[in-house]
């Protein structure tokens, strides 16, 4: 696993919800939040965690010397 969290295995309970498959997801391996990603890697089922902001994380700040732009004013106009 990763992001330092123990890897070990533990048996754990399926069940249905209507239509839908779930999983009871025991104490030591509680997520934070109340959304996570799910994907499949061969036989593998991995469920994760969503990073708090993850798009606006990755962004890199902006730099603070941009230049101001001066806008002359504009003519007046006669719509009508």
């Amino acid at each position: 696993m990763t992001q330092g969290f123990e890897s070990h295995a533990r048996p754990v309970r399926l069940f249905r919800d209507q239509r839908d498959q779930a999983v009871r997801i025991p104490a030591e391996f509680e997520l934070p939040g109340d959304t996570a990603l799910m994907r499949r890697e061969g036989g593998r089922l991995i469920i994760e965690s969503i990073p708090p902001n993850g798009l606006l994380a990755s962004w890199q700040p902006l730099a603070e010397d941009i230049a101001s732009i001066d806008d002359a004013p504009s003519a007046p106009e006669d719509i009508f």
